[in-house]
């Protein structure tokens, strides 16, 4: 007896579709499976056995080969346990090839014949549905994250003797009431931080809307204490909200690292990640056994924080990923694609002791501050737009509440740069000014003349490169965006030009 049961596996974000093949003939009894199947897979013959058993199934004693096609591509994880006991109880099933064609069937099998929740299964519904399949089988427990896709029949089930009366018609799930009383929460959550509790540092505070309007990596210098972690934390709170296809493309990723809140079933808030400098490259970018994302991919659509930035181990390993908005992580056959269109803003003190150029002396030798600055490498620098120098606060400042402006009102600021940026990219995949590419900048970042002139005396000055002057055109455009202006001005050019001066200031 031959049977073929469609499931999905996981490459990065993508899931694709695996033809559980079970091939039941006589002959010395034995449970093979092929097909390059991980060590979990391999571990799921004796998961399948007593689960078909303790579920009061008669488990076959012949000679049993499941083969996992495509054959030359690696399958891993445990969610192939629910179709190969499909695959071997057919006996029991009344359903015909046809319906078996057009169904998918993941999940994980305890040995009593419950299905145990798995990671992923909003990238494999998804993928399920982009490949034209009507329903899918899944664990009870996923039913809250899948319940956010719609356009195919999600099947929620908590163990094998459900999931076959289901299939015979002899078990009404009612799942239009399950799904109807399922209750969505797609609005974000509000912060306990506000931008009202940021005194002083006006300027840090206008280039940190800046790069939230147009998703420019940032970098803020100055002494501890000054406040750099306090604003780089209230980033989040000015982000505009998160829209459904932002949410399911962020989910995914979260999904496959396991990461979902049970209770939410969906990411319905920017991510903000703040990794430890003592991270390991692994950690960063993603990699190991399974090609897990890292935190730069953890952090897509949202704020990737790296305090203390000098003090990372390797940071030229986020050149490719801070320029491209993806990481490409290579695996013995073939490679796995990650999104990270991040916002990126880090912080470091301007010297080893933290006070240069502060009113507090600074101790520190002329070698010392080479060493010190050499830790970060032009190549990094010139992958930054805005340099923002943090300046203590004076006395006077904690109690001037005329310019507390509160994080609501800045957000309502950087939505409207946001909505420009969305009628302006409505015919690309951009979503932002920072992913303008060099070849779109004269179509997107026009020039008037005298604009123009001063933009010339800037990039010759100061001896700007090909990457630091299309970064100072769209930090340009999003000043015009918060000003509503079609136009990009003089004033847009030299105020973009003078969130560089953190640069001059501690690099040059």
């Amino acid at each position: 007896m031959l049977s073929i049961v469609n499931s999905c596996n996981l490459s990065g974000i993508n899931g694709f579709i695996v033809n559980v093949e079970v091939d039941i003939t006589r002959g010395m009894p034995c449970f093979n499976i092929v097909g390059l199947a991980s060590m979990e897979i391999k571990e799921a013959k004796e998961r399948v056995k007593s689960a078909i058993i303790n579920s009061e199934y008669d488990f076959p004693t012949k000679r049993i080969v499941v083969n996992l096609s495509p054959a030359d591509i690696k399958k891993e994880g445990s969610l192939l346990d629910l179709p190969i006991s499909i695959g071997l109880v057919m006996n029991y099933i009344t359903r015909g090839a046809d319906y078996f064609r057009e169904t998918v069937f993941v999940g994980e099998l305890s040995l009593d014949g419950t299905l145990k929740k798995i990671r992923g299964v909003l990238p494999i519904v998804l993928s399920a549905k982009e490949k034209g399949y009507k329903r899918i089988f899944i664990p009870y427990e996923n039913l809250l994250e899948s319940s956010y896709v719609d356009g195919i029949e999600v099947v929620p089930v908590k163990n094998l003797r459900q999931c076959i009366g289901y299939i015979n018609g002899k078990i009404d799930l009612n799942l239009n009431d399950l799904f109807s009383n399922i209750n969505k929460n797609t609005e974000e959550e509000e912060y306990e931080e506000d931008f009202s509790d940021v005194k002083g540092n006006y300027f840090v505070k206008r280039g940190l809307e800046i790069a939230a309007a147009g998703n420019h990596n940032t970098l803020l210098i100055g002494p501890p204490g000054t406040g750099k972690t306090m604003m780089a934390r209230r980033v989040r709170t000015i982000l505009p909200d998160l829209d459904k296809e932002e949410m399911i493309e962020i989910s995914k990723i979260y999904s496959i690292a396991g990461l979902i809140d049970n209770n939410i079933g969906i990411v319905n808030k920017r991510p903000f990640r703040s990794p430890h400098h003592s991270a390991t490259t692994i950690s960063l970018i993603g990699g190991g056994v399974k090609s897990t994302p890292g935190e730069i991919v953890l952090a897509h659509r949202g704020t990737l924080f790296l305090d203390e930035l000098q003090e990372f181990r390797d940071l030229e390993i986020l050149r490719q990923p801070m320029e491209d908005g993806y990481i490409n992580i290579s695996r013995l056959k073939g490679y796995i694609k990650y999104p990270c269109k991040s916002l990126i803003i880090a912080a470091m003190n301007p010297c080893p002791c933290g006070y240069f150029m502060s009113d507090i002396p600074c101790k520190c030798s002329a070698y010392e501050m080479i060493r010190y600055k050499n830790k970060i490498s032009g190549p990094i620098l010139d992958r930054f737009d805005l340099f923002l120098p943090v300046d203590s606060v004076e006395h006077g400042e904690f109690s001037d509440d005329n310019f507390n402006e509160s994080s609501a009102s800045i957000k309502k600021r950087v939505e409207n740069a946001k909505d420009m940026q969305k009628n302006r990219f409505k015919d690309s995949d951009i979503k932002s000014n920072n992913e303008i590419k060099s070849s779109q900048i004269n179509k997107y970042c026009k020039l008037d003349k005298e604009s123009n002139l001063i933009a010339k005396k800037i990039f010759d000055k100061y001896k700007l490169s090909n990457r630091s002057y299309t970064k100072l055109l769209k930090t340009a455009r999003t000043i015009a965006d918060l000003e509503s202006s079609e136009n990009i001005n003089k004033n847009h050019i030299l105020e973009a030009f003078s969130y560089r001066k953190g640069y001059y200031k501690y690099f040059k």
